[in-house]
């Protein structure tokens, strides 16, 4: 009876879905499509990753690290944003990519890569192989964040789930659920354990090059078919609207989708999934959040940064910011919409 009922109901979404498009007015379906592709979650099996981590025994209230409600259905089903995996790479000779393009940018051990947002607005995430080190590169499309993380010998996913508005990654090896922002385990055997972040820096692909001209640049022989150069989320880059529900909203000052950038380090901290504690699904940590517009009028700030003090500046360069130890050392930091913030560190 269930599966007839979800047949039934994945039906009438896409005959919903079909029809609207005929009524809505030029330009604007693709933020039609955003608003309402939660309605193919009837079209899939939205329980696997639930039952993948029940087949190992694992108790999903006393493995969860925040309230299980607010894990949402985007729309796509476990691995149905699909991640790549054996990643295909050009020169700044073959890319196809202008250099105005966004892009993630990546250097380790002398080795540097680049990652257009054409292609991660599609993928979200890229295992991959970065100066002999084993790294998985998230992007999330409806949170603006970068986190780039060392992945040992496994791979990650999408659950094609949501948190607070954000990707929710899980690995291969386990099936933990990370909550992306946060770089941490929110359910499963990898509960509060948290991913080992990488620098990782938002830029563009001609400023990227100017400082790295033997640089790699992600390919679009994925495997998969997409138009790499559009972006499918229609004017959700720069408008008001968040198309899930959102926490702390009201901690808000600014446009939902300035651009900042935050650093953030857990600690031990595992507090309970309580609805009466005022810790409840709470990042444990210290975290601060730099806003791009206003770093970019003071250029530099010195700040007590988790018993330390770090600088966070704006790279004029690569027309971000950057956070780093007093000494120079980069400090793993992520860009975000300004909604995220108080989502995940609000108090």
């Amino acid at each position: 009876m269930k599966k007839a009922i979800k047949i039934i109901l994945g039906i009438t979404s896409v005959a919903t879905l079909a029809l609207s498009a005929m009524v809505v007015e030029a330009g604007g379906w693709d933020n039609f499509k955003l608003s309402h592709f939660n309605l193919t979650q009837y079209l899939h099996d939205q329980d696997r990753e639930l039952r993948d981590l029940q087949k190992q025994n694992i108790d999903l209230q006393k493995n969860a690290r925040v309230d299980l409600e607010q894990i949402l259905n985007g729309g796509p089903p476990k691995d149905g944003i699909p991640s790549i995996d054996n990643p295909d790479f050009d020169t700044a000779q073959t890319t196809p990519f202008a250099a105005d393009h966004k892009v993630i940018g990546v250097i380790i051990n002398g080795e540097a890569k680049a990652y257009p947002f054409g292609i991660m607005n599609w993928h979200e995430m890229v295992n991959d192989t970065v100066g002999g080190v084993n790294i998985s590169v998230s992007y999330c499309p409806l949170c603006d964040t970068i986190v780039a993380f060392k992945r040992g010998d496994t791979t990650f996913g999408v659950t094609g789930k949501l948190y607070q508005s954000c990707l929710v990654m899980y690995d291969r090896a386990t099936d933990s659920l990370y909550a992306q922002p946060w770089g941490l385990g929110i359910l499963g055997d990898k509960v509060n354990q948290s991913l080992e972040k990488i620098p990782a820096v938002k830029t563009t692909l001609g400023a990227w090059l100017a400082k790295h001209p033997e640089s790699k640049i992600l390919g679009t022989e994925t495997g998969h078919k997409r138009n790499y150069q559009s972006y499918p989320y229609g004017t959700y880059y720069t408008n008001e609207r968040i198309i899930f529900p959102v926490r702390n909203q009201d901690q808000l000052a600014l446009h939902p989708k300035e651009i900042v950038s935050y650093v953030w380090e857990a600690d031990g901290g595992t507090p309970r999934v309580r609805a009466a504690s005022p810790q409840e699904n709470r990042f444990s940590g210290v975290s601060q959040q730099f806003v791009h517009s206003e770093m970019k009028k003071i250029g530099e700030q010195t700040l007590e940064f988790n018993g330390r003090q770090i600088r966070a500046r704006w790279d004029t360069s690569l027309e971000t910011v950057a956070v780093e130890e007093l000494d120079g050392t980069p400090i793993p930091s992520s860009t975000a919409f300004a909604f995220v913030y108080p989502a995940f560190f609000g108090q």
